[in-house]
């Protein structure tokens, strides 16, 4: 036993009657060890209570096995979803996940990605956050794979998983003006996302193929409370919209919130309303929303292949952008 009290990889070879490099071995996926000898190992480490240390492996491989993932937002229900279905196909594909937290500001990322890349690092996943072209450059300089989750910042060398946003914004407008509504307004993301401006692109692209411009426009940042703050002014008057498109599901629901419970309008009667993402809570009845729906399991299935075959060495062109569905549900 080390001085520290730990047991040791010494300490099993021993109690196993084995060298130190077969302990090594069997707990190395892929190395080659009999079968015989794997279990006397197992044994007597699990006799000792023994674990291999998975960084300090990392640093005599160079690989680590672990993936790191940035994420900005989980009160928004897309991505606690997100995070699961990552984890999970990461770990079928025998990585782990070290999740941080970070916002959309640059000096924010860039002290995160930093901290993430001194973990040795294989791969990094970046959920609905910015990568400067500096950041790009030294995440390659250290050999980390880089791939954008719902985001794309059109630098070079970008590896990007997204939706179809512009299509699923002229969807949004062609439901809309079908529904004879004709006073039209958008209460948008944040205007430094691509996803916000892909879907508003796409969204006066409908609009503007039937004639029709925007009636109002607020900016809810993709936070709630921010949204809230958007639909009273957007609604709080007597010249309001019949339609409001919000930029996802999640500040949606604070404005019907804000629509019914303090205006006393009436979702779909007096303003129609459609979201985007289609996450779970929006099929519920309390808020039975219409939304531009997300292939959650296909944008991650996208992403995880990627990286893989990033981290294997070979190089992989950024995948198209991922179709969408309009659900229709009872706020329109």
């Amino acid at each position: 036993m080390s001085p520290t009290g730990k047991v040791t990889s010494l300490d099993v070879a021993k109690r196993a009657g084995v060298s130190r490099s077969a302990v090594s071995r069997v707990f190395t996926p892929g190395a080659s060890v009999s079968e015989r000898t794997a279990q006397k190992v197992r044994d007597a480490a699990d006799a000792l209570g023994y674990r291999p240390n998975v960084l300090a492996r990392a640093m005599l491989t160079g690989k680590s096995k672990i993936i790191g993932l940035v994420v900005a937002y989980l009160d928004n229900h897309f991505y606690p979803k997100i995070l699961e279905l990552l984890s999970e196909a990461l770990e079928r594909e025998g990585y782990h996940v070290l999740v941080f937290m970070a916002s959309h500001t640059a000096s924010d990322i860039e002290d995160v990605v930093s901290q993430i890349l001194d973990y040795q690092v294989d791969g990094l996943v970046l959920a609905s956050v910015a990568l400067s072209s500096d950041l790009a450059d030294r995440c390659r300089a250290s050999g980390v794979p880089v791939v954008l989750f719902n985001r794309k910042v059109e630098i070079e060398g970008e590896l990007a998983v997204v939706s179809d946003n512009r299509t699923g914004g002229q969807i949004v407008a062609q439901h809309l003006i079908d529904l004879g509504r004709t006073r039209i307004g958008h209460i948008a993301g944040w205007e430094g996302a691509s996803t916000q401006r892909d879907r508003e692109a796409g969204f006066m692209e409908g609009l503007r193929a039937a004639g029709l411009g925007l009636y109002a426009r607020e900016v809810g940042d993709f936070r709630l409370n921010r949204a809230k703050d958007a639909a009273r002014r957007m609604f709080d008057t007597d010249a309001r919209p019949d339609a409001v498109f919000v930029a996802n599901d999640y500040m949606a629901f604070g404005v019907m919130d804000v629509l019914r419970a303090e205006l006393g309008l009436r979702v779909p009667q007096d303003v129609a309303v459609v979201g985007f993402d289609d996450v779970p809570s929006a099929g519920w009845p309390a808020y039975d929303l219409t939304t531009v729906r997300q292939n959650a399991a296909a944008m991650v299935d996208a992403t995880v292949a990627a990286l893989i075959t990033e981290i294997s060495g070979e190089r992989v062109d950024a995948p198209d952008p991922l179709a969408v569905e309009l659900v229709k549900r009872g706020t329109t």
